[in-house]
């Protein structure tokens, strides 16, 4: 829970506000939050909800009221009431403010006392002081700031904004921003007219400007009005900066511009794009507001090459160019150096101030294995440089405010039959007896495009049928790979790779046990198989000595709590390693495959099999207890979704040599089979070799 004090007075729980009942609530709790951290006695709290009319009991109506306040913020979040704490003589709270971010913010800023940007650049800090001022929404405690409480904090605060935007204006100056700034300044100087730096800023902003009688009609009319309202003379600074400007000092100039990136071409494509003309044309239609667009996807989808195809339409539109960052072989620290080279700078001091007020176009591509990094100076750039846009590759998100993630999806059957048929057979036609093969061949290899130009490239040597035919052993079969382009994406395998590497241990086993669902799953199939197992909830006794035993048998390094992998199945979603769709979640047939493979290493094949086995058996146990009530026909349609998985479970008990278990399974389905018209063949289908 966090409390925006800038503006409005709001409560924030999980991300949306949070409504206090009641006026003295909300003025109890703005004048604790004022005091953040500090006891405020009751007797001081009293007065200020009160006034001169307190009632009858007032400790005990002031104890009431803090009984509210406590009570909302706990229906908000549970536990939140611990943050209101009792200490003699009063009351007071701890919590993450606003405020607090605004000047953790500013501690950050040279000028404020703090060192973190002493060595920066105009544009880094430009950019510092743009993510301060970003959290004002309006006056300090807008709606109490006349409490007696909240009226001295309040002043503090946007005596603190107001230098900000001074400090601001001037690293603005600095970036060369000064015709930009004439406006801003002379709204400023209007607000507050006796405030000396705003005057200061927008007569060298003017003079800069080419406006030099203008900036010393500024400072007359200053001088003027300080000497009528206050009997006061202008500080010694502004009458020395006068003086420079009539003497129009050398100083008074306009920074010398950062050197501009060097002209750049993008790569021109060796193939044409296939199948991607919606996505094209939705990348292309994004207003100039996108700045940051972020292309995710699985490995191999083909994110880079639309990416580029994007950046070589708009390239026309950036009169700075358009600049291409590949960031695969790259480590954290090397992000700057890799950026700045791509731009034609000798090194990454300021990228900022080298971009500075410049159009243009950067592409970072390949993000994930740096998004971190990544996310930061873009952060940065998107902040200090109002006129770059930047477009992204990465398997995740990069978690940027502002940021537009287009997630680039597996081509279609069609497209994907004539990416491949393009690739394996160009300038010939298809024969017709081979056109139900390439129909397999794309729907077993998922429509990614990595995995069809690499089975394409096998074409020549084993023919279409015979390629289709070896897909159980696809690693093997596609590793002749290209030799040129990123070192992971020169075989299928090697694209796997790449996102496995990036998984943390936790997320590595649920993946390789997620690989046993046959036709994907729920959360709770997922948590049930991918976790230490228990019997299903509500249904019958089940196996419950089974399931204690796959509990003991589940207590090693790789255990993982049930509760635990909704979360783990949510990252895996965002690294664009599982699939989520209609409240389920499934693996492509590839990294399927391969968490086949990995489950396989990690000598826990049987145990996992043996979890997958007893969950649909306790599963098709729980359905037949509800066989003649009014839940049937939900438990009908159930069955029907998980049939690939009850086939799938009877298989492995049958490889696990589980007769038992098998009939099972078997047994507690005949009334599905008897009231749907299905016989029991059904559930001896063949399912794919993956277990």
């Amino acid at each position: 829970m966090r409390f925006a004090v800038l503006g409005p007075l709001e409560v924030i729980a999980d991300g949306r506000a949070v409504g206090v009942p009641e006026r003295k609530v909300r003025a109890l709790l703005a004048g604790l939050l004022a005091h953040n951290g500090r006891v405020v006695p009751a007797v001081r709290l009293i007065e200020s909800l009160w006034g001169p009319e307190p009632p009858g009991n007032p400790l005990a109506a002031l104890r009431a009221k803090v009984s509210q306040l406590r009570r909302a913020l706990d229906e908000a979040e549970p536990g939140a009431r611990l943050l209101v704490v009792t200490r003699a003589p009063g009351y007071l709270i701890e919590a993450d403010t606003d405020a607090h971010r605004f000047q953790a913010t500013l501690d950050r800023f040279p000028s404020t006392g703090g060192p973190g940007l002493a060595s920066g650049g105009p544009g880094e800090r430009a950019a510092v002081l743009a993510e301060a001022l970003a959290w004002w929404r309006g006056p300090a405690f807008a709606d109490f700031a006349d409490s007696p409480l909240v009226h001295r904090t309040a002043l503090r605060l946007e005596e603190q904004r107001l230098a900000a935007v001074e400090d601001y204006a001037d690293v603005r100056l600095a970036l060369g921003q000064d015709a930009a700034l004439v406006g801003e300044l002379s709204e400023l100087t209007a607000q507050h007219p006796l405030r000396e730096r705003f005057h200061a800023l927008l007569m060298r902003a003017l003079y800069r400007s080419g406006r030099q009688a203008d900036a010393l009609e500024v400072y007359r009319a200053l001088r003027e009005r300080k000497r009528e309202e206050l009997g006061l003379d202008t500080a010694p600074e502004l009458a020395a900066l006068h003086q420079a400007i009539l003497e129009q000092r050398p100083a008074l100039r306009r920074p010398a511009p950062a050197p501009a990136p060097a002209p750049a071409r993008l790569p021109e494509p060796l193939t044409e794009l296939v199948g991607r003309e919606k996505a094209l044309a939705d990348l292309l239609g994004l207003p100039a507001s996108a700045r940051l667009v972020t292309l995710t996807g699985s490995g191999g989808v083909g994110k880079s090459r639309l990416a580029l195809e994007a950046a070589r339409r708009l390239s026309d539109g950036f009169p700075d160019g358009a600049h291409l960052v590949e960031l695969s072989a790259s480590s954290e620290p090397e992000v700057p150096g890799m950026v700045a080279a791509a731009l034609g700078l000798r090194d990454d001091g300021d990228l900022a101030a080298a971009l500075g007020t410049r159009r243009a176009l950067l592409i970072l591509d390949n993000c994930e294995h740096v998004v971190e990094p990544v996310a930061k100076l873009a952060d940065l750039l998107l902040r200090a440089a109002p006129d770059l846009r930047v477009l992204a590759t990465s398997r995740e998100p990069l978690g940027v405010a502002g940021e537009v993630v287009r997630e680039v999806a597996p081509l279609d059957p069609a497209a994907a039959a004539r990416l491949f048929t393009t690739r394996a057979l160009p300038g010939t036609p298809l024969p017709p007896r081979d056109a139900e093969a390439v129909e397999v061949i794309c729907r077993r290899l998922d429509g990614i495009p990595l995995a069809l130009e690499l089975a394409a490239a096998r074409v020549r040597s084993m023919g279409i049928r015979a390629l289709a035919d070896r897909l159980d052993d696809r690693f093997r079969l596609l590793s002749a790979g290209r030799r040129a382009g990123p070192a992971h994406q020169r075989t299928l395998k090697a694209a796997i790779d790449w996102s496995w590497d990036l998984l943390s241990e936790p997320e590595r086993v649920v993946l390789r046990r997620l690989a046993v669902q046959v036709g994907g799953c729920t959360l709770e199939a997922a948590e049930r198989v991918c976790a230490v197992p228990m019997p299903l909830p509500g249904g019958p006794p089940g196996d419950v000595e089974l399931a204690a035993e796959a509990q003991a048998a589940g207590l090693g390094p790789d255990h993982l709590d049930p509760a635990g992998v909704a979360d783990l199945l949510a990252r895996l979603v965002d690294r664009s390693l599982v699939v989520r769709s209609g409240g389920r979640y499934r693996l492509l047939e590839s990294v399927s495959a391969y968490g086949m493979e990995r489950l396989r290493e990690s000598g826990e094949h049987d145990l996992v099999l043996r979890w997958y086995a007893t969950y649909y058996t306790q599963l098709a146990e729980c359905a037949e207890a509800y066989r003649s009530g009014p839940a049937r026909h939900r438990w009908v349609s159930r069955l029907d979704v998980e049939s690939a998985n009850l086939r799938g479970a009877r298989e492995a008990a049958e490889l696990l040599g589980d007769t038992r278990l098998a009939t099972r399974l078997t047994g507690s389905l005949g009334w599905y089979w008897t009231q749907t018209g299905r016989q029991a063949t059904h559930l001896a289908e063949p399912t794919p070799a993956t277990l």
